[in-house]
């Protein structure tokens, strides 16, 4: 029987997300095939062993290292910073664990929205218009698609995103996820307070311009034989898919598989495998596009490295929807973790 390592909380925004993905994951693990042994990292970065069907009894590990090295597999459910970025796996490459989902590469690039639109553009694939800008003390470096920088003040810095970019505009921080941070702007006032807000969780902060269309998502599964679930689509409740309206509006919802034409649908599903494999991912990924109303065209959003899965995420809902169910999708990642 296979030693089974799941982590998950950790020290980012999506602590609290990251904990109802692990519920869903302990409660349908196989336990006939694997002992489990849940692993919980609190927002200071302590980790305990969770006493297995007893959760509320949780014990301090004094000795990580020595603890994950008698794992056979760790399958992090570790959403945002310090779980989706590189750290985590960078650990379980030296210890030489196998792990669920993208490596050190592909999970370092897949959280920063600046680098993942670098690659992207390498591979050709279609994105909304966008600018890059950093904090930088009290005031901001503007940095062009040349990666040349300027250090600008608040106001000339919003001066020159409005002569590029055109209302409304999404700011987002570069490092973040479930939306964290992310705010519409409509004009320039609002666009520093967005500036300013988008800030306090990252000093790197994209700003794109928006796009009337649909959002849908598609979910890869492989590593070299990678397979596109269905597409579906996302209903938000609010102005944009915001982590409230994700998580705590109930008249968001989602379509699984989007009513698209199939052709529409096949295209997205090969720039998803496209985009999975342009970042070098392993394991799993989800891709968020959007589809401009009137025109049809697609457009990449994002690529989300360990997508969530709640009862609601769309990852495991997008493959249910494939055929492939909730155990048996797990059963596959645990076998993708040791890498063909």
């Amino acid at each position: 029987m296979q030693k089974i390592c799941v982590i998950f909380g950790g020290m980012s925004t999506e602590n609290e997300v990251s904990v109802i993905s692990a519920n869903s994951i302990l409660e349908n693990l196989d336990r006939e095939k694997y002992e489990v042994f849940p692993i919980y990292i609190d927002k200071d970065g302590t980790w305990y062993e969770y006493e297995e069907k007893n959760v509320i009894h949780k014990y301090k590990i004094e000795n990580i290292i020595e603890y994950l090295e008698n794992m056979d597999i760790v399958f992090p459910v570790l959403h945002g910073l310090y779980g989706e970025d590189g750290t985590i796996q960078g650990l379980f490459e030296l210890l030489k664990k196998p792990y669920v989902g993208c490596g050190v590469l592909a999970s370092s690039i897949g959280m920063d929205k600046v680098y993942t639109k670098v690659i992207f553009e390498k591979a050709g694939l279609k994105q909304v218009k966008y600018e890059y800008i950093r904090k930088y003390k009290d005031n901001w470096i503007y940095v062009d698609n040349k990666f040349n920088e300027e250090i600008l003040n608040l106001d000339e810095v919003t001066e020159k995103i409005i002569k590029k970019l055109k209302f409304p505009m999404f700011i987002k921080p570069s490092n973040s996820g479930s939306s964290v941070g992310i705010r519409k702007a409509k004009n320039k006032n609002e666009l520093k307070l967005a500036i300013n807000y988008a800030s306090r969780y990252d000093r790197k902060i994209i700003i794109e311009e928006g796009i009337e269309g649909r959002e849908v998502e598609c979910a890869v599964l492989g590593n070299e034989d990678v397979k596109a679930s269905e597409v579906g689509e996302i209903i938000s409740a609010e102005e944009f898919y915001s982590y409230d309206a994700k998580y705590n509006n109930t008249y968001s919802k989602t379509i699984v598989p989007a009513e698209i034409p199939v052709k529409l649908s096949n295209k997205i599903k090969k720039q998803a495998i496209k985009a999975f494999k342009a970042i070098d991912g392993k394991g799993l990924s989800r891709v968020d596009f959007f589809i401009e109303k009137d025109t049809d065209e697609i457009y990449i959003n994002e690529i989300n490295t360990l997508p969530g899965f709640t009862s609601i995420s769309m990852y495991p809902k997008l493959f249910e929807a494939s055929g492939i169910g909730y155990k048996e999708l797990l059963d596959k990642l645990i076998k993708l973790s040791e890498r063909d």
